[in-house]
């Protein structure tokens, strides 16, 4: 499995002076796409994107959020959503962006309501929430997340080697409605086992809830779930739809977690067709 197809690579520094590592590729002059991963993963996870046709028309660009892949580690550097609204300044700054499509997978939308909240949406396009996360730390939040991706937690975030590679093992399974074949398999793995127990303690020990600004946000927004999703329930996708002024849900049928990397194609097709449509709005 390959990596990015990246023309570019960058050094940024975000929040609280952490270090974070950026990639870019495809069409400089065109529309930007800033890609956001998720928990305990890092930009490769949005490969698919970045060896397709969208590199012709787009311009791509992919970063580690803080405590992943090859950006820096703090220990204790995760619980306040301002540096993590700071990371994503920091990059769309540094890489002077303009009006980018923001796509954020699963924990990868707390990251944009923590810069819609802090730095406004006055200089975004759009947004792409991914099987997406706009709350976490309440009861509301624990009951729409998959009872298994509950239960396997003690693991996933234990110190212990084996018991937390046991964790991240049964949380890739959840993550994909069809069992992934190995070579796809073992590229998950290797980035999910780099990353240290403190950071997933951390990134799971944040309460936030952005109910006080999604109906004020006037930013188009697509939502994408798919409709077998075990991490982050469908009723969550169903919430954030509700509360989003302007906001349209694309389901997917036989689709688990990560539908950039189950349908592909569907979804390299809608992400084209939202972004040309802001083009022409704008």
């Amino acid at each position: 499995m390959k990596g990015l197809r990246a023309a570019k690579s960058y050094i940024v520094t975000g929040g609280g002076g952490t270090k974070l590592y950026v990639e870019e590729g495809g069409n400089p002059d065109g529309q930007p796409l800033v890609f956001i991963h998720g928990f305990n993963q890092s930009r490769y996870v949005w490969a698919k994107q970045f060896q397709s046709e969208l590199l012709q028309d787009f311009r791509l660009i992919a970063f580690d959020n803080r405590g992943h892949g090859w950006s820096e580690k703090p220990v204790e550097a995760y619980q306040e959503s301002e540096w993590w609204a700071k990371d994503l300044d920091a990059v769309l700054t540094e890489l002077q962006v303009k009006k980018p499509i923001l796509i954020g997978w699963s924990y990868g939308g707390l990251v944009v309501f923590d810069y819609l909240r802090f730095i406004g949406e006055k200089a975004i396009g759009g947004v792409n929430l991914v099987g997406a996360r706009s709350r976490i730390g309440t009861t509301e939040a624990a009951a729409e997340t998959g009872k298994d991706y509950h239960a396997l937690k003690p693991k996933l975030l234990a110190n212990e080697m084996t018991a937390a590679l046991e964790g991240i093992a049964t949380f890739l399974a959840l993550c994909s409605k069809r069992r992934l074949p190995p070579e796809e398999y073992y590229y998950f793995l290797g980035f999910n086992a780099m990353i240290p127990p403190y950071v997933r303690q951390a990134l799971m020990k944040r309460t936030l809830s952005n109910e006080d600004i999604m109906t004020k946000l006037s930013t188009p927004f697509l939502i994408t779930h798919g409709k077998e999703d075990q991490v982050v329930l469908p009723s969550h996708a169903l919430y954030n739809r509700n509360q989003l002024t302007h906001a349209t849900l694309s389901s997917y049928e036989e689709t688990g977690h990560m539908p950039f990397w189950e349908q592909e194609q569907r979804f390299n097709q809608e992400l084209k067709d939202f972004a040309d449509t802001i083009m022409q709005e704008n």
